[in-house]
């Protein structure tokens, strides 16, 4: 069997982002510093897996369209048990959900974060 351990995403201020992760999903860093090129990354989750956020040494371009660049990031799924407590701490945290809806066999909603990002959060309870 195999088990994603993480994704690695370019943001614009990774320390930043891993706060908002942690207030949202009660995640915490596991791992902070120096990376590639002069760059900065940060490691956020819970002891099995995680989501590497990496900023360059320079400042990046605005975001493209993921849905129509080819090995664009789409979104990022994070299954939850309370969508409801999750999505009053995505307001607190600045963002807007949108997209909501039920489908077989869960419920859920995406929201974009300050970099572009796409979250979708899932519950099945």
């Amino acid at each position: 069997m195999a088990v994603l351990e993480h994704v690695n995403v370019t943001v614009s201020n990774p320390t930043a982002t891993a706060a908002w992760l942690g207030d949202v999903f009660g995640w915490r860093i596991r791992w902070q510093g120096d990376a590639m090129s002069g760059g900065h990354t940060a490691h956020v989750g819970d002891d099995d897996s995680y989501v590497a956020l990496y900023a360059p040494a320079k400042p990046t371009n605005a975001p493209q369209d993921s849905y129509s660049t080819r090995a664009g990031l789409n979104h990022v799924g994070v299954v939850v048990d309370d969508l409801k407590t999750v999505e009053a701490k995505v307001k607190a945290a600045g963002f807007h959900p949108h997209n909501h809806g039920d489908y077989e066999p869960g419920t859920r909603f995406y929201f974009d974060d300050q970099d572009g990002v796409e979250w979708e959060v899932i519950s099945y309870a």
